[in-house]
């Protein structure tokens, strides 16, 4: 069985994103028809929609939204376009980490840089969503590559990964979870392991779901089990994806990462980063310098809306930690294999800036 979409764009250059609601999954499995660029940015921000692919998509059709709210409002032609790029900083600002959201965000709009100032908002659209399907249609595609390019490197044995990496975080088949469902496919056979990825246990509640839906057993442990697995011997690799990478392998991912990293060089698991090479933010030369979402409070203090605090318990909340490259065993892209992970692999693999 597959896993359904994550984003779609659904109808021409008047239509809408249409997402999964990933906040209702695995109780309920339910879309969300987005017509305005507020209802994307909530998504977004909400994590209707997560994952750095994934987010990237929906922002680049969100920027196709603000098009039609243009139309729909008869604006002219510069006012049209002084809206689409407003709206597009919105979206791209939504949330600060996953370098994805504003790299499909600033590509999309760049399709109309050239474009005569008297361009209607209806040719807009229609070259922005022209852009926004070949971001999407590129990303199913990098997804295969990833898969088959971390099957070929994954040890065999047990797999543990955390947070989602699937269909659900990308436009394909994922990244960090494609490896594990394509060396499935390949007929080889091996524990799969899920943190619950405390707080909002995307873990649990998505990955294990995706790997449900594929026929795949999967075990759920809590995060804070990792290390006595590790230990147990059954653990013979760990794979996550990012949400942003630096020039020298610096990465940052799901908070909880950057301890599994440490649990794995302490009992010497090998541990691998997958992602696309939109990841990259080769800018930012170190992890330091990555940006860190600090999510509400009350996603600690009442996960999923069950009390599990005192009233009056403050709560550290990031949504991101930094995995120095030193920790990681290979970066697995679309392009190929990095490994080691240094500066110079990077730029080999990726190009320079």
């Amino acid at each position: 069985m597959s896993v359904p979409a994550s984003v779609q764009w659904v109808g021409g250059v008047d239509g809408h994103v249409e997402l999964i609601d990933q906040t209702l999954l695995p109780a309920r499995l339910e879309r969300l028809a987005c017509r305005d660029v507020d209802t994307v940015i909530e998504a977004i921000t909400s994590l209707r929609v997560r994952g750095a692919p994934a987010i990237g998509i929906a922002g680049g059709y969100g920027v196709v939204v603000a098009a039609d709210e243009a139309r729909r409002r008869h604006l002219a032609a510069e006012a049209a376009r002084a809206h689409v790029l407003a709206r597009a900083e919105s979206l791209a600002s939504a949330r600060p980490t996953a370098v994805n959201l504003r790299w499909a965000v600033e590509r999309v709009l760049r399709t109309i840089e050239g474009l005569p100032e008297a361009t209607p908002a209806v040719s807009l659209g229609e070259v922005l969503l022209a852009e926004a399907r070949a971001i999407h249609d590129e990303d199913r595609q990098l997804c295969e590559a990833i898969g088959r390019h971390g099957a070929a490197v994954l040890p065999s044995g047990g797999v543990l990964t955390h947070c989602n990496t699937g269909g659900l975080a990308t436009g394909g088949a994922g990244t960090a979870l494609a490896v594990i469902t394509t060396a499935w496919e390949q007929g080889r056979r091996f524990e799969v392991f899920a943190d619950e990825t405390r707080p909002l246990l995307q873990g649990a509640r998505l990955t294990a779901w995706e790997l449900v839906q594929r026929g795949i057993p999967v075990t759920v442990l809590v995060d804070a089990a990792a290390a006595h697995l590790m230990k147990s011997g059954r653990v013979a690799a760990v794979i996550v994806g990012a949400d942003r990478i630096t020039a020298c392998g610096d990465t940052a991912n799901k908070i909880g990462t950057y301890g599994l990293a440490v649990l794995a060089a302490a009992h010497g698991v090998p541990f691998f980063v997958a992602a696309p090479s939109s990841t990259f933010d080769l800018a930012i030369d170190s992890g330091d310098d990555i940006p860190i979402e600090e999510r509400p409070p009350r996603e600690v203090t009442h996960p999923l809306g069950v009390q599990a605090a005192p009233d009056g318990a403050a709560a550290f909340n990031p949504a991101f930690d930094v995995t120095p490259a030193h920790l990681i065993k290979a970066i697995v892209t679309e392009r190929g294999v990095i490994e080691p992970v240094t500066s110079k692999n990077v730029a080999m693999i990726l190009g320079t800036p």
